[in-house]
């Protein structure tokens, strides 16, 4: 609740809704190329920030994996727009990109910050349209998660979990902060390890029936032609 934490989180706020507004008075057709516009974004983010870590010699597999949720939803969101077949891949992050992206601005924690401004705005436009491009596919191109979604969806998180567990073991890393809580104040983390993941089972549950029977309530507008 900071200053910097408020205007951030305004601006969020703004630009996500400004897009929503906007997109209400697009063609189904515009609204895709929209999408295609994010996804490009989030494509360039997931090669050019590996890419500037390692030529300025600080990236680490410890560090630097796409394996944190927003990264692999990221590089989800980077190609949905552009596959035909999208349910499945819009089912996973139309939870893992919102609720994510919720969190990521309610309790931001920027991993392996550099203090420069590329990787604080970087760090934003990305969780933007991580959050961003789900949402605006569900207004705008009527893209809806499907029967059962949020119970596949966390059996998906689950079988992630079973992967990268070990590997965080492996590499002494903490993707998915699997290893131990964020160093941040999130009312998602009751207790120590591993009680902690059990609280985080439980709440992205909840937090995913909750999404989807939200879902249900979406009132259908006329769209333009």
């Amino acid at each position: 609740m900071s200053n910097e934490w408020i205007v951030n989180n305004s601006i969020v706020i703004a630009v996500i809704g400004l897009f929503l507004i906007i997109g209400r008075k697009l063609s189904a057709q515009n609204s895709t190329r929209v999408t295609y516009l994010m996804g490009a974004i989030l494509f360039f983010s997931s090669v050019i920030t590996p890419l500037r870590t390692a030529l300025n010699g600080d990236w680490n597999i410890v560090t630097d994996l796409p394996f944190h949720l927003c990264g692999i939803s990221g590089l989800i969101c980077s190609f949905l727009p552009f596959v035909k077949r999208k349910q499945f891949l819009f089912d996973f992050v139309f939870y893992s990109g919102i609720i994510g992206g919720i969190m990521s601005f309610l309790t931001p924690q920027m991993n392996g910050y550099d203090g420069s401004h590329f990787a604080y705005l970087e760090y934003y436009v990305r969780h933007i349209l991580i959050l961003l491009l789900p949402l605006f596919m569900f207004k705008n191109l009527n893209i809806q998660p499907s029967r059962y979604s949020s119970i596949k969806s966390f059996l998906i998180l689950n079988l992630l979990m079973i992967f990268i567990m070990p590997l965080n073991f492996y590499l002494g890393s903490n993707y998915m902060y699997l290893a131990e809580p964020p160093e941040v104040n999130n009312p998602l983390v009751v207790g120590v390890w591993p009680y902690y993941l059990l609280w985080f089972e439980v709440f992205i549950l909840g937090l995913m029936a909750a999404f989807y029977g939200l879902s249900r309530l979406k009132l259908n507008v006329k769209r333009p032609n």
